[in-house]
């Protein structure tokens, strides 16, 4: 039987921000399953800091009664899949870390302090700061005036109520002694326009997974949007050949 697949979203971010254009193509070989983290869609805002095992448990959650599975992790998901693994190696069949991190370098840092202060602030301002961080240089050359102010508009009204706490758990994300001990087939994705996270941060994630292997997506770090259809590509092709 195929292995189901697990969706794992990024810091302020929702299943169906992070991923929706892809679950229809990757629903025809595979059950997908997902779920807002803590502060993100329908799921309540977290009272205290967020810690990777419980979002690694509320995912596995999400898969009921599923013996085995896949888990894509995206940006901050990244961390949260391989905490899957970690957690429950018997179950997982690989995983697909798009965009992710093993520890967030200075440069990385001051734009999430930079973030969790406009969250406090206009909504405006902190959508004209995420959008340049994570829309790549290519596909805003392409936007027509009206279609950026659009998206700025629309990144503005959807920011999740939990985007802080889970900022706050990027800050804090530290798998360099952890990665060396994955046991289980691993493609890491970078974004080549990423200014978010840039793929060099994601290549150093690569490197410390045993017999990982490297591809590339030409998009920033909003895939969704910028490259789904070859994202789930990426994602297909792996998963079928690793069974």
């Amino acid at each position: 039987m195929t292995p189901a697949l697990l969706l794992a979203h990024g810091a302020g971010g929702t299943v169906r921000a992070n991923f929706s254009p892809l679950i229809p193509m990757l629903s025809r070989k595979r059950k997908v399953h997902a779920v807002d983290f803590p502060g993100s869609g329908t799921t309540p805002r977290a009272t205290g800091p967020l810690r990777l095992d419980d979002l690694a448990d509320r995912l596995v959650a999400a898969a009921g009664g599923e013996e085995r599975f896949a888990v894509v992790g995206f940006s901050m998901g990244c961390a949260v899949a391989v905490n899957v693994a970690l957690r429950y190696p018997e179950r997982v069949s690989a995983l697909v870390l798009t965009a992710g991190f093993a520890r967030i370098d200075d440069e990385t840092r001051v734009r999430m302090r930079e973030w969790r202060r406009l969250l406090a602030g206009d909504r405006a301002d902190l959508a004209r700061f995420l959008v340049p961080a994570a829309v790549g240089e290519p596909t805003r050359r392409r936007m027509t005036a009206e279609q950026l102010d659009g998206f700025l508009e629309l990144v503005a009204l959807t920011v999740p109520p939990g985007s802080a706490e889970q900022v706050d758990l990027v800050e804090r994300i530290d798998l360099t002694g952890e990665l060396p001990a994955l046991d289980v087939p691993t493609l890491v994705i970078g974004t080549k326009h990423d200014r978010m996270i840039t793929p060099a941060t994601t290549r150093r994630l690569a490197d410390l997974v045993p017999g990982a292997r490297w591809a590339e997506l030409d998009s920033g770090h909003a895939p969704a949007v910028e490259a789904p259809a070859a994202w789930a590509r990426l994602i297909e092709d792996f998963l079928d050949d690793v069974g």
